[in-house]
This record gives structure tokens, sequence and C-alpha cells, in this order.
């Protein structure tokens, strides 16, 4: 894909956006007030975190976009993530608030991304990093970063708080999962082998159809039960991916395989998400962060749950099905071969 360098940039940008106006309007509102262990937040309390740090994952899935899936681009952007969800809890720690400071951390972060480009791209273009953009390692971790921001999506529109009351939460989540979603269909149309208009207009039907998914998520509420529109949203958002990415042998879709992958991606995401979190639930991953940021604690009758970490593992498992290596072959398929010499009549 030609524009995946501008497209990739132009995400993280507006990712690093959404994280200051996250840092400096919506944590305040999840923050309570009061050290009495009756007022101490329950389940859900943090939501603003989650949002925020799954926008830091799609800064760095959109650097793995505008790299084409190079190697070279991964690693530095993975720590550049590592990086940035430090430097965000020693800011949640300060309680920034306000326009000013809303300013001053988008314009540093956009500054931070644009240092680094530079260097990203010199590196990048050294003699023993030329690779064709569309060969198989390519184009699996692509295929790798796609499945992280679109099951990412599904954590950020079925997000909530222990009220669901706070005007700015439908907003937020709906504006966060659309980018990730944005992110996971560029980096699936990066990873084509031919980034053909039937898989360009495919990943726009997507798009469209998941941007309704994720609206309609966000009017259920939670005592309702989100999880059937939930279900439909991966099943929708992953299969198009797999639909875009995946090689077409003979010129068109293999319907056997995207029927797997249609019903592994209905099945397979709340699973994975699930298991992430009870063993979250175990282990004190959670905590200790709530702690650095100066937060209060969960009240000891919940948990402390980082929906964004169990997101990306979820994801990690989800590209074991679906980035796999038969249907990522990097070999395009070859034109009907046509006669090099003149023709004629035989003799």
């Amino acid at each position: 894909m030609r524009c995946a360098r501008l497209l990739g940039l132009l995400l993280a940008t507006a990712a690093v956006v959404l994280w200051a106006v996250n840092m400096t309007v919506l944590q305040p509102l999840t923050e309570p007030i009061g050290p009495w262990s009756e007022s101490l937040p329950g389940n859900n309390a943090y939501w603003a975190r989650d949002l925020r740090f799954a926008t830091i994952v799609a800064v760095v899935l959109a650097l793995v976009l505008a790299g084409r899936g190079d190697r070279r681009w991964v690693g530095p952007a993975v720590l550049l993530g590592g990086g940035w969800v430090a430097a965000d809890v020693a800011v949640d720690r300060a309680d920034p608030t306000g326009a000013g400071p809303t300013v001053l951390l988008a314009v540093g972060g956009c500054a931070v991304l644009a240092a680094l480009v530079p260097f990203l791209v010199r590196r990048a273009a050294r003699p023993s990093a030329a690779e064709s953009p569309v060969g198989g390692a390519h184009r699996r971790v692509l295929a790798v970063a796609a499945c992280v921001a679109g099951v990412l999506t599904l954590v950020a529109a079925g997000i909530e708080s222990p009220t669901d009351r706070e005007p700015e939460l439908n907003p937020s989540a709906f504006a966060t999962a659309a980018l990730l979603a944005v992110v996971a269909l560029g980096c699936a149309v990066a990873a084509a082998p031919i980034p053909t208009w039937p898989r360009r207009w495919s990943a726009v039907a997507t798009a469209t159809v998941t941007f309704l998914a994720i609206g309609w998520v966000r009017t259920v509420s939670p005592v309702d039960g989100r999880l059937l529109p939930t279900v439909l949203l991966g099943g929708v958002l992953l299969t198009g991916l797999t639909f875009v990415a995946w090689d077409w042998p003979y010129g068109r879709p293999d319907w056997g395989r995207h029927a797997l992958a249609a019903f592994a991606t209905l099945v397979g995401p709340m699973a994975m998400l699930l298991v992430a979190a009870v063993a979250m639930m175990m282990l004190p991953v959670a905590a200790p962060i709530t702690a650095l940021a100066g937060n209060s604690p969960i009240n000891s009758a919940d948990s402390d749950v980082l929906l964004s970490l169990a997101g990306v593992l979820a994801g990690l498992g989800m590209s074991v099905l679906l980035a796999w290596p038969p249907a990522l072959t990097g070999r395009p398929t070859a034109p009907a071969s046509t006669p090099t010499g003149p023709v004629g009549p035989q003799v």
C-alpha cells in the first residue's frame, strides 16, 4: 500500500491527541475523593486508563503500519509504547487538567513522533534492511498488528464505568474503538499481497459495518447485556481483516478458509479476553500501576483489571489463528503466461 506511511503517521497523531484529551479531561472523572474505605472505587472505576492505554497501543500499531511491517520499525515502536506507559503513569500522578495541559501533552507527544520517525526511516533505508514490503515476514507482522488492534476495538467499544452515566464515556469509547478499527484495517490492506480495488472496497465495507456495530454496542446498556453485539462486532471486523489480508488463490477468496475464520472470530476473542482477564485477577498487574499513579486502590470486594492489556494478549492469541503462514505466503498469483516471440502461422 503506497500510502501506508502517511496513513500510519496520521493515525499515530490522532491517537496522541486522544491520549492527551483522555489524560486531562476523562481521567479526573474517574478519581474518587476521600480516603475512607467505603469510598474506595469498584470494578471498571478507571475506565479512562484503559481507553488511554488502548490509544498508546494504537500509536505503536500505527507506527508498525507506517513501517509497512518492517521489523526495524517494530522494535523501536514497542519500546516507545513501553516508555509511553511509564510516562502516562507519571503524568497521571501529577493530575493535569484544563486546556493548557491538554495542548502541551498533545504537542509533546507529536514532537516525540516527529523526532522518532526520521530515525526509523534512515534505519530502514540501510541496505541490510532491503526487503520486499509484501514479503511473508512483513505480511505476518502487519497481520499480527491487525489482530491486536481488532481485538482492542472490542475492548474499547464495550468499556464500562461503575455508573455508565458519564456523558463523556460513550463519545470517548466510540472514538477510541473507531480509531483502532481503522488501524486494524489499514494494517490488513498493507498486508495484502496486491492491494487491489476489491480488497480496498472490502476494507471500506468492513469499516462501515464496524462503525455501525460499535455504535450499536454503545447504545445497549450494560444491564441489558452487550455480549451479542460485541461478539458480532468481533466477527465482522476480524473476518473482514482476513478477507482483506489473506491470499486469494486464483484471484478470488478461499471461501472455505474464510468460513472457518468467521467461526473462530465469533468464538475466539471473547473466550481469550475472559481467560486473560481471569489471569489478571489472580496476578497483581493493575494494582501497582494504580498505586504508582497515586490513585485510590480498588476495594477488596472487586478486582483491579487492565482490560487494555487483556485485549493485547487476546489479540496476540487471535493472531496465532488468523496470521498463519499458509494464508500469508507473500506470493501473489502469477499472471497468465504470454508468448514472447512473434505469433504466426505454423508451418
